[in-house]
């Protein structure tokens, strides 16, 4: 049980007990490689991407294999190294969308040894934000947490950013994909929120966590405390965790940036227009990936959870089939169900009743989780 604490911003819902993010939160995260993966070239709604490959070409993980072609699109990678063995239309949440089908190598990137900017914290003085900005838009990052949106247009905004917001709340109930990104690759995850918060320009940067991590903003404080006494120029300075009290949506941007700097972003507004940036947890490890490890955004921790035999967080590449990691779970455990993509409370259901037939939909950048919800939870809240 956690200490609750006053809301900062009006209305929302307060979660009671927390027993719907216990089901994974201590359970560390999994590496997982298919034999293959479903690439869409549209990896958020809107961001369309022209393949760049063909039937029969060998690719190998993080190649360049779709440019943008939509405002909302961002780089597009090869997650797997292998054989494409297609390039077709596939149906994914009702959509007909071209996909790029790989066949993956039988030996992927297991038992990889760890970089340095993985297990401590480094000196970024002599990385420009120009370097930074590239890395950002050419490996492809996008926000991990919600809409997909490309990573590099926040940044490259024309107004003068006061503040950076890195979201590590996690509000949805039984998410817990970001919790143990934090709790496991926490100077990965510093790292990258260090090189965010000089390509902002800002004058301050803060990572956000409710209360009901306790765990992870011990962890984070200290390891930031640590860098800070170590060596004051690395780049760590104006970083700070702030604990807000758990609340939903106190992930939303808005509500975010109310909770914390008591500022409103205008209606129709974006916050830049008050000085703000606000990126998630995942996009800080990314970016340091891509920066600091020259790795493109091709793989991320997909929750899956609710009624299956084994609930877990699973490292995943880009295109994995959400009925293949349902399946790693032990299937479903209720006949009648709902499979949620993403969260309950903004996640879209893909499927009633499901019997571990038909595919549910590919992983894309922005899939935190796959949650399998009892049908009667549905019923008894509607009525």
């Amino acid at each position: 049980m956690w200490k609750k604490k006053k809301s900062k911003f009006p209305g929302g819902i307060h979660p009671t007990d927390g027993y719907d993010k216990t089901l994974t939160m201590n359970l560390p995260v999994q590496e997982y490689w298919p034999e293959s993966v479903t690439i869409l070239s549209e990896q958020s709604f809107g961001g369309k991407c022209g393949l760049l490959v063909s039937p029969g070409d060998q690719v190998k993980a993080g190649a360049l294999i779709g440019k943008p072609e939509a405002f909302m699109a961002a780089p597009l990678h090869a997650s797997v190294t292998g054989e494409v063995l297609d390039v077709k239309e596939v149906c994914n949440q009702g959509r007909m969308l071209l996909a790029c089908i790989i066949k993956a190598d039988e030996r992927q990137e297991q038992g990889r040894t760890e970089q340095k900017y993985e297990t401590e914290l480094i000196d970024i003085n002599e990385i420009s934000r120009e370097e930074i900005l590239d890395g950002i838009r050419n490996g492809g990052l996008t926000g991990m947490g919600g809409a997909g949106f490309p990573t590099h247009k926040k940044y490259e905004t024309d107004k003068i950013i006061d503040t950076l917001l890195i979201n590590g709340v996690e509000c949805e109930p039984f998410l817990t994909c970001d919790y143990r990104l934090m709790m496991e690759k926490s100077s990965a995850v510093l790292n990258g929120v260090a090189l965010l918060f000089k390509a902002s320009g800002a004058k301050e940067a803060v990572i956000c966590i409710e209360d009901n991590k306790p765990e992870a903003i011990k962890r984070l404080r200290e390891i930031l405390d640590q860098g800070k006494n170590q060596n004051a120029s690395q780049g760590f300075e104006g970083i700070r965790v702030e604990e807000l009290p758990t609340q939903y949506p106190q992930g939303g941007e808005r509500q975010l940036i109310q909770g914390v700097l008591n500022k409103e972003v205008p209606a129709g507004g974006l916050p830049a227009d008050v000085g703000v940036i606000v990126s998630n947890i995942g996009t800080a490890r990314a970016a340091a990936d891509m920066v600091l490890g020259k790795t493109p955004l091709t793989r991320r921790i997909v929750t899956v959870t609710g009624c299956v035999k084994q609930p877990g967080n699973y490292l995943v590449p880009v295109g994995t089939s959400a009925k293949e990691l349902v399946a790693l779970c032990g299937g479903v455990t209720v006949k009648e169900n709902r499979i949620i993509a993403g969260g309950p409370m903004t996640g879209p259901c893909v499927a009633s009743d499901w019997d571990n037939g038909e595919e549910l939909f590919y992983v894309t950048k922005n899939t935190s989780g796959i949650l399998v919800l009892l049908t009667t939870v549905f019923a008894e809240t509607s009525s």
